[in-house]
């Protein structure tokens, strides 16, 4: 009886506290910021240098057999130069009529460097970004040898996009390095598309509803802006301003000095100097409030944009049922892109990122910090459990980012849940959509 009694105050705990409680530490953001700038460049958020977590050992008599993977292209130079040009050229501007302090030429001169330095490379991957990639592949194998062991078969998918196919070799390359006979194919196709990399235009069309556009003004006007910085760099501010607009200078060289971070030939510039940590954290909150209502169940456009994945959850549902009626079927891993990847955690609910609310400023006491999802390199994976090919309780861990993460059903052996009752929910969430 007190055995019945403990499993249930389990299922219920794990049902019913917030989603988010194991995500949110005695640490704030605030303080993670400090500690490392990075974490307030949101998808520009390099991944950790190491993994320190310990994985909790299977229940007794199961092992793992089969991964499910999803994950995001490493370190790479900015998508584009619109994203440096709009400082750059105020910079270039100003200096033409002398009016940077000795700082503001420094800082230039640091500008052209940067500029030069990523002519030509946009969107590529860096050289920081291969290693990563290499990194994770190589803590895949040596986490799950009884999955990644000689012989096994594993199934590399990829978005066209080079940088997401150059991630796709660098974790495939150190995984044959550490298992010299593993059979790895892999493939990246516009066949693909369609769960790989979809865009739901209807719903990125209508995220920023007047609801959301209205609550989200009013939640970043007082974060804008940086009448320190201005001061710091011109010599006379109130005349630049005629050129140089406050905010979108603040907000684009704050981003240039952070994702430098990502690029091996300069990962501590001197731009990073000219800011603090609470303005490092403004910012933060500024783009996290924005991926939530791009991206989250927000309640201010109707909870609706994590379903832009529906497929990809689908596939791996399905690719998961047809691999567990093999006796050995390896791993499939998915190489694609941060706003399929962090959708994707939503809709599953994934340490409780399915939080829904109309209130901006609620999202940092709940926890939903984009940026522990899907910093450059970031990842899903779905690891599954059995005794034995005949074994139909078939369990499932899932990793984000490598860590132990929770989900939003119950169990009696967390962290681990029964595959039935998580394909479940999902199809009984897929189910419930309407275009």
């Amino acid at each position: 009886m007190r055995k019945l009694y403990r499993c249930l105050v389990i299922i219920l705990l794990t049902s019913y506290l917030s989603p988010l409680t194991s995500s949110v530490s005695a640490q704030g953001v605030h303080d993670l910021i400090e500690e490392s700038p990075s974490y307030a460049s949101c998808n520009y958020h390099v991944y950790p240098d190491s993994i320190k977590t310990v994985l909790t050992p299977a229940p007794a008599g199961k092992k793992p057999f089969y991964i499910s993977h999803y994950g995001r292209h490493g370190s790479r130079y900015i998508s584009n130069r619109s994203g440096y040009e709009t400082p750059y050229i105020m910079m270039q501007h100003a200096d033409s009529l002398d009016e940077l302090t000795p700082t503001g030429r420094k800082v230039l001169h640091e500008m052209n460097s940067i500029m030069h330095d990523t002519e030509g490379r946009w969107g590529e991957l860096t050289g920081y970004g291969k290693r990563q990639l290499e990194e994770i592949g190589q803590r895949m194998v040596r986490n799950f040898p009884e999955v990644l062991s000689p012989g096994a078969n594993v199934k590399c998918l990829s978005t066209i996009v080079p940088r997401c196919i150059e991630s796709m070799g660098s974790t495939a390359l150190k995984m044959l390095q550490e298992c010299p006979t593993l059979h790895i194919t892999m493939e990246a196709s516009k066949r693909n598309q369609w769960f790989m990399n979809h865009q739901d235009q209807n719903l990125r069309r209508n995220y920023m509803t007047p609801e959301a556009r209205k609550a989200y003004r009013a939640y970043t006007k007082p974060r804008l802006g940086n009448s320190r910085l201005m001061e710091l760099i011109f010599k006379n501010p109130d005349i630049v301003k005629e050129f140089v607009d406050d905010e979108h200078f603040n907000y684009y060289l704050m981003k240039m000095a952070l994702f430098q971070l990502n690029i091996s030939y300069n990962r501590n510039p001197r731009l990073m100097e000219l800011f603090n940590t609470d303005e490092f954290y403004r910012m933060w909150q500024v783009d996290n409030a924005l991926w939530y209502i791009q991206h989250g169940a927000c309640k201010l456009n109707g909870s609706r944009q994590p379903y832009s994945q529906r497929h990809l959850l689908r596939q791996i549902i399905a690719d998961a049922d047809s691999c567990i009626k093999l006796n050995r079927p390896g791993a499939q891993l998915r190489f694609g892109h941060e706003t399929v990847l962090l959708p994707l955690v939503c809709l599953i609910g994934v340490n409780g990122y399915d939080l829904e609310t109309d209130n901006l400023d609620e999202l940092e006491a709940k926890g939903w910090w984009c940026s522990s999802v899907f910093p450059m390199g970031s990842n899903l994976q779905i690891i599954f459990y059995r005794s034995s090919p005949k074994d139909h309780d078939v369990l499932i861990k899932v990793l984000l980012n490598e860590t132990e993460a929770t989900l939003p059903i119950p169990t009696d052996c967390a962290p681990y849940y029964h595959w039935q009752d998580f394909r479940k929910y999902c199809l009984d969430k897929l189910n419930s959509y309407k275009n």
